[in-house]
């Protein structure tokens, strides 16, 4: 359900939220949802995704290799702008890193 509701979120138009914001707002967590307003477009910490960024401030940090290690045989790497290149569409990250909070939850 979460799942769903994060792509939904995402994919409003006009768009309100970024992929971390979605992902954060797919979970009810509205409490962060404004630190994650500079974490969409590969402005995440490291550069990674920021879909992935925000699943993992979902998740206990015991669980965050697990969940990088599906994340990248998943979308092909953990930064976005690899991601991009690699023709993994944005939305695609957004379902991919609720999919493991409702996983590793």
């Amino acid at each position: 359900m979460s799942k769903e509701k994060a792509v939904e979120i995402f994919s409003e138009i006009p768009r309100t939220r970024n992929c971390a914001q979605a992902v954060a707002a797919g979970f009810d967590r509205d409490d962060l949802i404004a630190g994650l307003g500079a974490c969409g477009g590969g402005r995440a910490p490291e550069g990674n995704c920021g879909a992935l960024h925000a699943a993992l401030q979902l998740l206990p940090a015991a669980l965050h290799d697990a969940v990088k290690a599906d994340f990248a045989r998943n979308a092909g790497a953990l930064k976005c702008v690899e991601i991009k290149a690699n023709g993994f569409p944005c939305k695609e990250c957004v379902a991919l890193a609720a999919e493991l909070v409702e996983k590793y939850r």
